[in-house]
């Protein structure tokens, strides 16, 4: 990843100013995607002659004396859970393999307004479900750092997007860590906001109550000035906060006074790598050194929160997918003379869906079932409440909370078949979700393993509606080069 690149408000400002093209910026991305996304498998789809057209919509502007925007000429990549009227949207499923979309998600709104180019759709894991986009029906992303190992899930290709130089930045989506934990284990920034402050609309849901599209870039102030084109009340989407927002990208180089940082005694896990583990304490001392205040603070539901997760999130989506049933939407499965409608759903869901999904939308449908609803789906709510109220009461004792984004670095790719070790990964960023509020995860420095470097991230959390902080602390521990 290019970190001495210019910020991207004064790239765009040179756009805008006329010094340098979009359609050269362009050009540079597909040059580079040409020569290495064969090997590290970024991208589903690359949209070479519409990212041309819009950069040069852009140039044009610039020529006739408007201003395209405050993202005039950034290049994005989009996760392809994110419905668009290029190309195709499949949510790297077989289910979704030829959809095209009529219309386009809010934040694609948004972001064209602003003066974004769309250079393409980024693999993950088939409908968002996953941490190490292995999960993908067309094929695997790998780490740009160490092309044997995983880049983390499931916005793994946007994650390997940004750290190998394809882009500006990239979009992706955050149910339980999608964004922070693939961001940690390629050495990107990831943020999630808090649910409700982007829209939802257009996004392929997987868990409509947690699920949340944020930003992916090389730095906290990249991200700042995608985030800050997203954020607002959208018509089309209810759960959308009618919460004020100021941009925040002119003030996240401003440190925050008296910042208080809580370390949870649970984050000191013995599931942490050596390498995760003294990351953490670099990055506790870097806060004492910046003058922040160190808070002891308790989170003792940390470990509850992956069964909750996985009673809540399977179950919204085994409602979710549910209209993938060959008919009224998805792939339709042949019938073979004799075979009827109940065929037809069973046929076509299991060609269309992969393992993964499978398994979750089982464990979704038995938890939502008559008899175990009150066993396991209420209590999931229930136990999500105290988890909400326990972050309440340690933001009560400081700004931001101070942990790892995922316990270990990248692992080798197959290298993870027990799918409850691998939701483990997720242990720090679930909870985020879990209570609606908003994460970040920094790079924090580097794991030697066999003579490969591979990135290590730090994850802070504020309370809900709190980005200016999150985003003016998470500025301060990147300039504290961890």
């Amino acid at each position: 990843m290019n970190t001495t690149q210019k910020p991207l408000i004064e790239i765009c400002g040179d756009v805008r100013a006329g010094k340098v093209t979009a359609r050269s910026r362009v050009e540079s991305y597909l040059a580079a995607i040409a020569a290495k996304d064969a090997e590290i498998h970024a991208f589903n789809e690359i949209h070479a002659d519409a990212a041309r057209a819009q950069a040069d919509a852009v140039d044009a502007a610039v020529k006739a004396g408007r201003d395209p925007g405050a993202l005039a000429g950034a290049v994005i990549a989009i996760k392809d859970n994110i419905v668009m009227r290029e190309g195709r949207t499949t949510c790297s499923s077989k289910m979704l393999a030829n959809y095209r979309s009529p219309f386009d998600a809010t934040v694609i709104d948004k972001l064209r307004a602003a003066g974004a180019v769309f250079i393409g759709k980024t693999n993950l894991d088939e409908f968002a479900m996953g941490s190490s986009t292995e999960n993908s029906a067309f094929g695997v992303t790998k780490n740009p750092h160490d092309t044997t190992r995983v880049a983390g899930g499931s916005s793994g290709g946007s994650a390997a997007a940004v750290a190998a130089g394809f882009c500006d930045a990239a979009l992706g989506s955050d149910t339980g860590g999608s964004i922070r934990q693939p961001a940690a284990l390629c050495g990107c920034v990831g943020f999630k906001p808090t649910y409700g402050r982007v829209s939802r609309y257009g996004l392929v849901a997987f868990g409509s109550s947690l699920d949340q599209i944020g930003p992916f870039a090389r730095t906290v102030a990249d991200a700042t000035l995608v985030y800050d084109a997203l954020v607002g009340r959208d018509a089309s989407d209810s759960t959308t906060a009618d919460v004020a927002h100021e941009p925040l990208a002119a003030k996240v180089a401003q440190p925050v006074a008296k910042l208080r940082v809580g370390i949870p005694r649970e984050y000191k896990s013995s599931a942490n790598s050596p390498a995760v583990a003294a990351a953490f304490e670099r990055a506790i001392a870097a806060a004492r050194a910046f003058g922040a205040e160190i808070v002891d603070v308790e989170l003792p539901l940390t470990d509850l929160g992956i069964s909750t997760y996985y009673v809540i999130a399977p179950a919204e989506a085994s409602s979710n997918l549910a209209r993938y049933d060959g008919i009224r939407y998805g792939h339709r499965a042949k019938l073979a003379p004799g075979e009827d409608l109940e065929d037809l759903y069973s046929k076509s869901r299991a060609e269309g869906f992969g393992p993964e999904v499978q398994r979750r939308i089982m464990l979704g449908t038995y938890v939502l079932s008559s008899g175990y609803y009150d066993a396991y789906y209420k209590r999931a709510l229930q136990v999500r409440r105290l988890i909400k109220e326990e972050f309440d009461r340690a933001f009560a004792k400081c700004d931001v909370i101070l942990g790892p984004t995922s316990p270990i670095p990248a692992f080798p790719i197959g290298g993870m078949k027990d799918p409850l070790s691998m939701y483990m990964c997720d242990v720090y960023t679930v909870n985020t979700n879990i209570a609606g509020i908003p994460g970040i995860s920094i790079n924090a420095g580097f794991a030697d393993e066999g003579g490969k470097k591979l990135p290590i991230g730090i994850q802070l959390q504020a309370k809900a509606f709190d980005e200016e902080t999150l985003l003016r602390a998470a500025g301060m521990f990147e300039r504290a080069q961890l």
